[in-house]
């Protein structure tokens, strides 16, 4: 570990908050990990990091990520019984990583300043495995403080970093632009991909010649394999897009802005969670569109 260098903290060790506090650790960053599951910890301290208590390590942190799945979660972690607003020294900045209105971001922004604590309104996206390279997308706003206090953080486990204003809100804001985008997407994939089957099209050859061609995108690309291979092993599960386009609806509705296709696309991804395939990856919404249309899905070789 370098000198100098600042204490972290990661809440949340799951697919994206794992790979997040790995790449703290391998940019020499002492690295302190909380999950509900302890394996998760002992695996993650295996591994070069540190475990503990809030009480106990709290007071010793210099940076928080809150890599959780809600803001439900991320209020309770904070301001719950036993929460770190409590323990953590006055100038900690701690960034907010989960999927939240910006409504909500403002307002744990204003409680956390009232304790002196900074507070940086910090969404990510890349998936798991941009999440263990250090090579996130970070949609970040907050005070000039708060990203001089997360630098550090900030440059381990992030590719690209937008600094999107001085306060929070836009960050999120940007999130859920883009998880509407990302669920109509995969949705839009989905859908082409058993569309294809229907017309004698395997999805293997759809994905190949797709991916090459203008009606691409990167979700096709990426989740496209998964639904040709049969394979859901959960990267971002449904339940994420039934909680993340819910997101969109409602930030949509208080706007008084129509969002047409986002409202269709959940639809979708609640009919699959209600189907029980909400903790399969969320490329099993295609399983919807072959069950109405009478289609079968490949089945994984395992």
């Amino acid at each position: 570990m370098k000198e100098n260098t600042p204490t972290v903290g990661v809440v949340g060790l799951g697919s994206m908050g794992g790979g997040m506090a790995r790449s703290l650790v391998r940019a020499g960053l002492a690295t302190h990990g909380f999950d509900v599951d302890a394996a998760r910890v002992a695996e993650f301290c295996a591994e070069g990091g540190h475990g503990g208590s809030f009480a106990e390590v709290g007071p010793m942190l210099d940076i928080i990520a809150t890599v959780v799945v809600n803001a439900d979660q991320t209020e309770t972690v904070l301001f719950g019984e036993n929460g770190l607003a409590s323990v953590l020294r006055k100038g900690t900045v701690i960034l907010s990583c989960a999927t939240v209105s910006p409504d909500f971001a403002r307002a744990m922004e204003a409680r956390c300043a009232s304790l002196g604590l900074l507070y940086l309104d910090a969404p990510i996206s890349g998936g798991s495995v941009k999440a263990g390279q250090g090579a996130l997308s970070i949609m970040a706003s907050g005070s000039d403080a708060a990203f001089e206090a997360a630098q550090p953080a900030l440059d381990a486990m992030a590719g690209n970093v937008f600094r999107l204003g001085g306060a929070a809100g836009a960050g999120s804001a940007l999130k859920v632009i883009n998880q509407m985008l990302a669920g109509v997407h995969i949705a839009a994939a989905a859908e082409a991909i058993t569309f294809g089957i229907s017309q004698g099209v395997d999805p293997q050859t759809t994905v190949d010649v797709i991916s090459k061609c203008a009606g691409s995108s990167w979700m096709f690309e990426n989740r496209g394999p998964h639904i040709a291979d049969g394979d859901y092993t959960p990267h971002s599960a449904v339940d994420i897009f039934v909680k993340d386009l819910g997101i969109v609806s409602d930030v949509a509705r208080a706007a008084k802005f129509s969002a047409p296709l986002s409202a269709v696309a959940l639809q979708q991804f609640v009919a699959a969670a209600g189907a029980g395939y909400g903790r399969e990856d969320d490329a099993a919404v295609a399983k919807i569109y072959a069950r109405n249309a009478g289609l079968e899905l490949p089945k994984s070789e395992d």
